[in-house]
């Protein structure tokens, strides 16, 4: 198994053209061919996080900020992490706001789990939609459209396997026949899946395809999220459990509104400019990091802000990564950091 096998997984999942334009995600150091001996799954790649990789024997960090967001002027002694891991073969792949995009198995996914948040959805979708339309003989329109739903395509919202046909007639050299327009919906992170599907379908006929793409906004990519609490909770009451499941120690937050909790938005990281999203959606409290002195003020009496700490928004990430690697490979082991890399340290 190498490398390139677990990046192409990854990014069935997170596709790398759901990053942000500022993000650096993908693979930052290694080779894509080396077989892969062991990963090591992390938040922020740190030198003790390399040194921890070697003593494990993995020569694969997969982490959820990347270490490199700019062009690397000069490789010096403050680039040490870079020069450690390409010293020692070990590759390093980030998958950030990619991962943080996406509705199953993204960053704000696992946060709604840990606070048991029911009836999820993206707080702000993207309009990330496009349709594909093939024209098909009949007989191989089934073959073609099973091709294309087990590549993702075929999905609006929450709901899979749509499709559309209409039979129509065809004309070459004057000769008719009946030919099928099959037509599909499907995120545009996923086209390079879709379209290899489609070649790989009925690899004997190049069938014609048109690619458009189109304004309705995906339910499964985007930023943030947001949920109801299986039952409303008291504002105090539920803070107590936002720092209990989130595993934090301090919680910052905007004044107290003397109302019940029942929708929450959320968002891992820095997530202060879903604030209007929050509002929009009817959150009750709006979950996430980095909030500065005079953006707490935002919340103008309308919504709770609570700021968590970004390491600890994001921390339950490592785990999701760890999983999702695992349960797809059995040939190398997948290890969760045992180092905290958190920065920001109470007194």
């Amino acid at each position: 198994m190498q490398i390139r096998d677990v990046i192409q997984y990854l990014e069935q999942i997170a596709p790398s053209s759901y990053q942000a334009g500022y993000d650096n995600a993908g693979l930052i150091t290694g080779d894509q061919g080396a077989e892969v001996k062991g990963v090591l799954c992390c938040l922020d790649s740190t030198e003790a996080i390399v040194e921890e990789a070697i003593e494990k024997g993995c020569n694969l960090i997969v982490a959820h900020h990347p270490i490199v967001f700019k062009g690397l002027k000069s490789l010096t002694g403050r680039n040490y992490v870079v020069i450690q891991a390409i010293k020692h073969d070990i590759a390093i792949y980030a998958i950030h706001t990619n991962l943080d995009s996406v509705y199953y198995q993204g960053v704000n996914t696992r946060i709604a789990e840990k606070l048991q948040l029911e009836n999820t959805r993206i707080l702000a979708p993207a309009a990330v939609m496009k349709k594909l339309s093939i024209y098909v003989p009949p007989a191989y329109s089934d073959v073609v459209r099973k091709a294309l739903f087990a590549a993702g395509a075929g999905t609006l919202n929450h709901e899979k396997g749509l499709s559309y046909a209409s039979l129509g007639v065809g004309t070459q050299d004057g000769q008719t026949g009946a030919e099928v327009k099959l037509e599909v919906f499907f995120a545009s992170g996923q086209q390079p899946a879709v379209l290899r599907a489609l070649r790989d379908s009925v690899p004997e006929a190049q069938l014609p395809y048109e690619l458009s793409s189109i304004e309705n906004k995906s339910a499964l990519v985007g930023s943030g999220m947001v949920g109801q609490l299986v039952k409303p909770m008291k504002e105090e009451a539920f803070l107590k459990h936002l720092k209990k499941a989130m595993d934090v120690n301090v919680i910052r937050h905007t004044a107290l509104l003397g109302k019940p909790v029942n929708t929450v938005a959320v968002c891992g990281g820095a997530g202060g400019f879903l604030l209007g999203a929050a509002k929009g959606q009817g959150a009750d409290i709006f979950i996430t990091a980095d909030y500065k002195y005079h953006e707490f003020f935002d919340a103008d009496g309308q919504i709770i802000i609570a700021d968590i700490g970004h390491f600890e928004s994001e921390q339950f990430t490592i785990q999701l990564l760890q999983e999702i690697i695992s349960q797809k490979f059995s040939n190398f082991a997948a290890y969760c950091t045992e180092v905290t890399t958190n920065p920001v340290h109470y007194l």
